[in-house]
């Protein structure tokens, strides 16, 4: 059974999405205040009812944020790793807070700016030590180019074609191609998409992510306290953060196991949002899945359970991700091509699609999944639900 659910997000705030670099003069202190004080406005609230804080670390300085704020009166702040991986730790940090009593209410952050730096070339800006100069030997300089082995190894084992690869994209500029919000949205065609130039074989352009400035902040506080506030409260039914050996340090660790190789790594958190929320795949209404590059999409569709290990490639090319398929992913039109604020593009998403707002809104959704990105342990998922 269920357990019921102790927090629920009141308010959403963003920025505008730019293109890398773009959100110059502006800092990312000053976005990650715009976002903050909008997702207060909107849940009828002021910075003196912040009693915690919650932080997706990504370039910014914690000390820094609370005196941009003016947030007087924190109890509670804490910070989760793990890159991509530990976004949707966020909520398992507020929701904790709030359980224990910790505080009242909790600001969760997450933000981007790409000036001078680029998420792009993480793989070049790590420090040459024993246990990563390989990448620098073998020219992997970004995720993408250390992503196309695991992805060509799929292909080779279960029979995967650039076709599902490019399926993903295709579904991802569909849905973005009517929201506002969304930096690409040109429409594309599968023959658009096999000529596109090759960045890392088997990747061409379009199956890497924007990169992307901007800010978003959710704003969560108690069920009970949530039930008198101005937004219809949108529920934290399972939230995860597992650390499995076999990951490790995900797709550009080379000392993985085989099995893990071909995977998304999120094969363990998945097993604890299901058991934690009472939930199977078949009870999921919208996937929102971590697209940094569109091959992840297909491997985390097998690992969240939607299809068997090896048949995700078949799964999407029958258009089961799409708006009216089996299992709705990303309908914002995700990292591929909305923005890429390191996953909290997919919270703001999820929220939406289960207040009945949403601009491709999916049905009725009851339930939604928010998937972590497949990078260093920890990994991180969250089930959001609207009802408690």
């Amino acid at each position: 059974m269920a357990r019921r659910s102790p927090a629920a997000i009141v308010g959403v705030g963003a920025t505008p999405y730019y293109f890398r670099g773009e959100s110059y003069p502006q800092t990312i202190y000053e976005l990650i205040g715009k976002a903050v004080f909008a997702g207060l406005a909107e849940a009828g609230l002021e910075i003196d009812d912040v009693d915690g804080l919650a932080f997706f670390a990504f370039g910014f300085d914690t000390g820094m944020v609370v005196e941009q704020l003016g947030a007087r009166n924190v109890t509670f702040s804490h910070c989760v790793s793990g890159f991509g991986g530990g976004m949707a730790g966020v909520l398992d940090l507020a929701a904790m807070a709030i359980e224990t009593g910790r505080a009242k209410t909790v600001v969760c952050i997450g933000a981007t700016q790409q000036i001078g730096r680029r998420v792009g070339q993480a793989l070049s800006n790590f420090a040459a030590t024993p246990d990563n100069i390989f990448h620098r030997i073998a020219g992997l300089g970004g995720p993408g180019q250390a992503l196309a082995l695991s992805a060509r190894r799929h292909m080779h084992r279960y029979g995967t074609r650039r076709e599902a690869f490019g399926e993903v994209v295709l579904a991802s500029r569909a849905a973005a191609a009517n929201r506002e919000t969304a930096l690409r949205r040109k429409p594309l065609t599968l023959d658009d998409y096999l000529a596109a130039p090759m960045l890392a074989d088997p990747l061409c352009r379009l199956d890497f992510c924007l990169e992307t400035d901007g800010a978003l902040a959710f704003v969560v506080t108690s069920a009970e306290r949530a039930a008198d506030l101005a937004q219809k409260p949108v529920y934290i039914s399972a939230v995860a953060q597992v650390a499995d050996p076999d990951w490790g340090r995900a797709f550009f660790w080379l000392n993985q196991t085989d099995a893990a190789f071909t995977t998304a790594g999120a094969s363990a958190v998945a097993r604890r949002l299901y058991q934690q929320a009472g939930l199977r795949p078949q009870d999921i209404d919208v996937a929102l899945l971590y697209d940094h590059f569109s091959p992840l999409v297909v491997m985390q569709l097998e690992d969240y359970g939607f299809c068997a290990p090896g048949e995700g490639g078949p799964f999407v090319e029958s258009g089961a991700i799409r708006l009216d398929g089996a299992i709705p992913v990303n309908p914002h039109g995700g990292h591929l091509s909305e923005a890429y604020v390191v996953g909290m593009t997919h919270i703001r998403e999820a929220v939406e699609q289960l207040r009945g707002t949403a601009v491709n809104q999916v049905g009725s959704a009851a339930t939604a999944l928010v998937a972590g990105g497949p990078a260093p342990v920890p990994m991180t998922g969250a089930i959001l639900s609207n009802q408690p």
